[in-house]
């Protein structure tokens, strides 16, 4: 696999435009991402720009606070999918985490595995927020749920992936479910290392500069 197929290619600021979105798709097209992962108001665009191409259109559900309702989440998986996403990115519920209610933690991601009915599900765990103890129990509880992928961090908290915790993430997750490092991976240096210590995709607003061996300045 080439790295371009290794990285979402990322533009969730909230002041982003219709046209810095479309040249995301551009970009995306030229360099042959994996995908672009944009707000879910950007989906339509975004599937219109990438028709006929193998670029998905990744969206985010819950963010990036991850404090919505099970349900909420849910119907906002179906809504993407309907309007032409092809993956998921969710955010837990980190403060019924750290409530130790793992019931609802584990009822919210199985909530948009199911919504999602077969497309890929990412489950952001969103690192910085969390003791060793509790990301792994979370990837656990990912595994458990039907998730496809577990992800670091939404890039919109105090911190982003960290080779240590992606080396974590993957001892806790096994061979067989993805890990996604997200926030702070700007370089070509910086990407290798997250995919040594055991990441399988990247989320990157970055993505060209990476792939041109040079620094991005973006947070994500």
């Amino acid at each position: 696999m080439t790295l371009a197929k290794m990285i979402d290619h990322t533009a969730l600021k909230p002041q982003t435009t219709k046209e810095e979105i479309v040249r995301l798709c551009e970009e995306a097209k030229q360099y042959n991402f994996a995908s672009v992962c944009v707000n879910p108001t950007w989906i339509v665009t975004a599937a219109a720009a990438l028709k006929g191409t193998d670029v998905d259109v990744c969206t985010v559900i819950g963010f990036p606070l991850g404090a919505n309702t099970p349900e909420t989440k849910a119907f906002e998986t179906k809504d993407a999918i309907e309007k032409g996403a092809t993956e998921i990115d969710m955010v837990i519920n980190i403060g019924a985490l750290k409530d130790g209610n793992e019931t609802l933690v584990e009822q919210d991601i199985r909530a948009v595995v199911e919504a999602a009915n077969g497309t890929l599900v990412k489950v952001i765990i969103e690192t910085c927020l969390l003791t060793e103890e509790e990301k792994v129990k979370v990837c656990q509880l990912a595994v458990k749920a039907g998730a496809h992928f577990v992800k670091t961090s939404t890039g919109f908290s105090t911190g982003g992936a960290t080779v240590e915790d992606i080396a974590l993430m993957r001892k806790t997750v096994g061979p067989d479910i993805g890990v996604k490092a997200s926030g702070g991976v700007r370089s070509l240096e910086d990407a290798e290392a997250v995919i040594e210590a055991g990441a399988t995709r990247i989320g990157a607003s970055s993505g060209v500069a990476i792939l041109q061996g040079q620094i991005s300045t973006s947070n994500y």
